[in-house]
């Protein structure tokens, strides 16, 4: 079963026109390269064929990730939300203990995140850890530099 992509109203457009690039535009600039890859000879030993052919291959596998975040794309609704624990769309203000320092996040789908500006994904171990906790718990999740252990301080929209 495909998960839920979760995206904004414009992260889901920005998905749309970077599809439509692909398709109309990098699809026709990749299929010109191997055609005059093709143009010069023996494809056995023509290693412009072979890099167009790993270009198209690497253009269709993005072009069809992104048909499925569209497929399973379902736009974060903020009007519904509660405040009562932590999910997509939600800005939370965390404590991280080791550090003695807040921290506050949106957490948003993968497509909309941005980590510079406090934007988490919800797949993020971060975001992931932080989803369905409520105000005042304590969680400690895995991240890249280790176990951090993080309290809720604030849930709001």
């Amino acid at each position: 079963m495909d998960e839920k992509n979760f995206m904004t109203v414009e992260g889901l457009e920005r998905t749309k026109e970077r599809l439509n690039y692909l398709k109309s535009v990098e699809r026709q600039n990749v299929a010109d390269k191997i055609a005059e890859a093709r143009s010069y000879g023996d494809l056995s030993e023509n290693s412009e064929y072979e890099v167009a052919r790993e270009e198209q291959s690497r253009l269709e596998a993005e072009i069809f990730e992104l048909e499925n975040k569209l497929k399973n794309a379902e736009i974060i609704d903020t009007t519904n939300l509660k405040t009562n624990k932590v999910s997509v769309g939600c800005k939370v203000k965390v404590l991280n203990l080791a550090m003695n320092r807040s921290f506050e996040y949106t957490i948003v789908g993968d497509t909309d995140s941005n980590p510079l500006k406090g934007l988490i994904s919800n797949v993020s171990p971060i975001g992931a850890g932080l989803l369905g906790k409520k105000i005042g718990e304590t969680v400690a999740i895995k991240t890249p530099a280790g176990i951090s252990k993080f309290k809720i301080e604030k849930i709001e929209i």
